[in-house]
């Protein structure tokens, strides 16, 4: 199956899918179907680049929701400190609330 064919515009709202979408970043569309999109369109974006590239490719992202993150944490069976966004969380200071 073809990539395009199954992307929702609405996740790429700022992409311009016109003239050719495999110019798209394969990390922003990852991160994209991963935050927005449903279990069929992430089985299908795991069937087109391999579960290796797709896990691969969270690990690197710098920020990911923290139900996403946890999502594909328990999906893939991996570590949340294995994830980038994960470790800059934890390196982040967070300020205290008054």
């Amino acid at each position: 199956m073809e990539l395009c064919n199954f992307l929702k515009p609405q996740y790429f709202w700022d992409v311009d899918f016109s003239d050719n979408p495999e110019h798209v970043s394969r990390r922003l569309i990852i991160e994209r179907v991963f935050i927005f999109g449903n279990l069929k369109e992430i089985k299908m974006l795991i069937d087109h680049y391999g579960r290796s590239v797709v896990v691969d490719e969270l690990c690197k992202l710098n920020h990911l929701d923290p139900k996403t993150l946890n999502f594909a944490s328990k999906m893939f069976n991996k570590p949340k400190k294995i994830f980038k966004c994960y470790i800059r969380k934890q390196l982040t200071p967070q300020l205290w609330n008054s």
